[in-house]
């Protein structure tokens, strides 16, 4: 049976995100221009806290979308049918701040589809990338620019980011084999 760590608890959690919104809006200064979209499934979440975050340090609302990549990414060959999840980007992304939002990022090639996505619904002015635990193991030179926690791990590890499921506690498990 494997070991499981928490290395996030709600209150943790709650704080990596608090400082990822005061980051961005640190970073950008023309509040007005960003907007977040959060990468289906475990980005939407953090990325519609992270929305409502924005919107108490601005004082005014900050647009949240949601993007699934499934149908974008490289390893589709090796797949059974993708699992679609629903993309919903209610504004134009042509010449904003768009801050991408996961859950945990690992190789770079969930990010590196998401940006192939993106293009999809216009041109950003830039991309920024926020999540919530950057593993390592990357594959492709993708480089977050706001991160929760830098968790070292092993090929074998898996990272579970448990967050706003309904009958749960909020908390991110580092799972050993």
């Amino acid at each position: 049976m494997p070991e499981a760590t928490v290395i996030l608890n709600a209150p943790a959690i709650e704080r990596a995100l608090t400082r990822i919104a005061h980051e961005i809006a640190e970073r950008n200064e023309a509040s007005a221009e960003v907007v977040l979209v959060g990468i289906q499934r475990g980005g939407v979440p953090l990325a519609e806290r992270l929305a409502s975050l924005l919107a108490g340090i601005w004082g005014h609302p900050v647009p949240c979308g949601q993007l699934d990549v499934a149908m974008h990414r490289d390893d589709l060959d090796q797949r059974a049918a993708p699992v679609i999840h629903p993309t919903t980007i209610p504004f134009d992304v042509s010449g904003k701040t768009v801050v991408l939002v996961d859950d945990v990022l690992f190789n770079g090639r969930t990010i590196r589809a998401a940006l192939d996505s993106l293009n999809d619904f216009g041109r950003p002015q830039r991309v920024q990338l926020a999540v919530l635990i950057d593993r390592g193991h990357r594959e492709l030179p993708v480089k977050a620019d706001f991160v929760g926690k830098n968790q070292p791990t092993s090929l074998a590890e898996k990272v579970h980011v448990r967050f706003g499921e309904p009958g749960r506690t909020d908390e991110v498990v580092l799972e050993r084999p």
